[in-house]
């Protein structure tokens, strides 16, 4: 019998329980009239006085009016639970509905292969037992159907009732609403009191007969009824179930198979197109139905899948889930992280192959045991600039976000604001400059390097034997100092980040700078811009020159720091954030002092 056979069979018998079911509604009408007598009596005392209504008989129409609304809004909201719950029962019938058959499959299955071993003179007796099954799957379903068609039936019933109330409830005519109120109620009423009958109406095992012989009774005894299970779920990933190398994966059975054990696959989801094997599958055996991925790569995606097995067989495969290990901690880079009095820019690696989410910085004063310890989430790249309290020292952690988790902390790095810290950029330096390794002392040795063996980049001086200083960008106060020897020669200063790297620093608008220049007869300094430098003489050579950059005031400010003497001060308005400068002119040194504040006898 094929699906459409067993659908009219259905309706024949939905005809019935239709009748039947009409009669019990008369009996339950009765009941009903009874329970709503006063209602009934209040309709009618205030139907025969629509004809003449007064404002008090208004009002109290109104009154009635939403008396009943009320008692239809709790009637249909008890519809509307059952209806859930009928919801819920088809579509468990449907699952069911499913289940059925791939039991019998993997039954029918099990009982050919029991059958295969026995003599030919078993053959009639498999077919018998083939088809006594069958007629109980066919009985089965039939009835499940049943069910279902029934069910689906009442949520029709349902839901045009409900949306019947509903169009009555928004009618503005009162007076109608009366009138239409009680044969609503009435078929509400009625369809509320129904019992609907949620009970699964066969059993899901199947009746295996056992054959009446007596010399193959100890062989048909050892056939396995017991189905193989049903395919488990795989949970979706929760929070903080993984590390950077481990994930914690759990997994149901919506069932009541009998599971001996679980075997649990995966492998690497690579984002390497270039890769043209796939990835190598692991396996792992379990007995609940959670367990605990090691040895994975940090901040990777991993394809998960899991099988069921008993006695008789294997499940099918689970749908394929994909978890997340947490990325490895960031790395933090102290030689790029620079500050000033009321703010901080740090800089980090991410530690991490592949791409995170996000980044959160924390970051408190040292001394604080961490409860003063705050957070800035869902940085998205590998810096942040942090607005901090002047003369404190903080400590820093960053941590790397992705859909698994965060990751452990980044090992430390002090942040102090008592004065101005940064370091010169060895990527801006010219390729005769040498840097230390702590980036405080550029060095222009002696040699002369041929053209050809210096390597230039769009980001290097190329003409100018100069380097850049890395400054927090945000417009302050910054006080920084430079050691020199006698006989350099050299410039200092400020320019913009894109100042030309193929001009002499100083020479263009872009850059402010003091020169030395060495001549045999004195020490000339020069304070150039554009090229235009003011006639000043300075008679004591500064070997210790003190830098005042003030953005709010507009000025560039250059003293003689061993003997708090001025030297000269730029007034000009800054379009854009500008970068410590420095440059030799001759085989020389020059050290960079910073984290000190600006001395008193610079006035602000």
């Amino acid at each position: 019998m094929d699906v459409f056979e067993v659908r009219g069979r259905l309706d024949v018998i939905a005809e019935e329980l239709a009748s039947e079911e009409e009669e019990e509604e008369a009996t339950d009408e009765d009941v009903f009239e009874q329970g709503s007598s006063d209602v009934s009596t209040h309709t009618q005392q205030m139907k025969v006085s629509t004809d003449s209504l007064t404002p008090d008989r208004a009002s109290a129409v109104c009154d009635a009016a939403l008396c009943f609304q009320e008692q239809l809004n709790k009637r249909r909201s008890k519809l509307s639970q059952k209806i859930v719950e009928m919801e819920n029962f088809a579509s468990n019938l449907e699952e069911i509905f499913i289940t059925v058959e791939e039991n019998f499959g993997r039954q029918e299955q099990n009982l050919e292969q029991h059958y295969n071993e026995v003599l030919q003179t078993l053959s009639q007796r498999n077919e018998a037992r083939a088809a006594a099954l069958d007629e109980q799957k066919n009985s089965k379903l039939e009835c499940l159907y049943g069910q279902l068609l029934r069910c689906g039936q009442t949520l029709d019933a349902s839901k045009e009732l409900i949306e019947s109330a509903q169009e009555l409830h928004r009618r503005p005519d009162k007076h109608g609403f009366l009138q239409a109120v009680m044969p609503v109620m009435k078929r509400v009423e009625q369809f509320a009191g129904e019992e609907v009958d949620l009970k699964l109406g066969v059993s899901l095992d199947f009746q295996v007969l056992t054959p009446d012989l007596s010399e193959v009774r100890q062989m048909m005894e050892s056939i396995n009824v017991l189905p193989a299970p049903s395919a488990p779920v795989m949970n979706p990933q929760i929070a903080n179930s993984a590390t950077d190398t481990s994930l914690h994966v759990c997994w149901s059975l919506f069932s009541d198979d009998t599971v001996e054990f679980y075997e649990l696959y995966w492998r690497l989801i690579s984002d390497d197109c270039t890769m043209e094997t796939p990835q190598e599958v692991s396996q792992l055996k379990v007995k609940e139905t959670h367990c605990t991925v090691s040895s994975l790569r940090p901040n990777a995606q991993y394809e998960l899948w899991v099988t069921a097995t008993n006695t008789t067989g294997i499940s099918p495969a689970s749908e394929r889930a994909v978890y997340m290990t947490v990325p490895s901690p960031p790395v933090l880079k102290p030689r790029q992280c620079v500050s000033s009095l009321n703010a901080a820019l740090i800089r980090w690696d991410s530690g991490n192959t592949d791409p995170v989410e996000s980044y959160t910085l924390e970051f408190g004063e040292t001394g604080t045991d961490g409860s003063g310890t705050e957070s800035i989430v869902a940085i998205p790249s590998c810096e942040c600039l942090l607005q901090l309290q002047p003369q404190k020292i903080y400590i820093l952690h960053v941590r790397a976000v992705n859909i698994g988790g965060p990751s452990d902390r980044s090992e430390p790095v002090h942040i102090s604001t008592t004065g101005t810290f940064f370091h010169l950029l060895e990527d801006t330096a010219h390729p005769s400059l040498s840097l230390s390794a702590d980036g405080l002392t550029m060095f222009y040795l002696d040699e002369d390097l041929p053209i050809s063996h210096m390597t230039f980049s769009d980001n290097t001086f190329n003409r100018c034997v100069a380097v850049l200083g890395d400054l927090v960008p945000v417009r302050g106060q910054y006080y920084w100092e430079v050691e020199v020897d006698e006989d350099a020669e050299f410039r200092v200063g400020v320019a913009y980040e894109d100042t030309q790297r193929n001009s002499h620093l100083g020479g263009n608008n872009t850059s402010w700078c003091m020169r030395h220049i060495l001549t045999p007869s004195r020490h000339k300094y020069e304070f150039l811009h554009s090229g235009w430098t003011p006639d000043i003489r300075i008679t004591v050579q500064p070997l210790r020159i003190g830098v005042f950059l003030d953005y709010s005031r507009g000025i560039l400010s250059f003293y003689n720091a061993a003997l708090r003497q001025h030297l000269y001060t730029f007034s000009c308005h800054f379009l854009h954030y500008v970068q410590p400068c420095f440059a030799l002119d001759n085989p020389g040194a020059l050290t960079l002092r910073t984290g000190m504040t600006a001395p008193a006898y610079i006035t602000p």
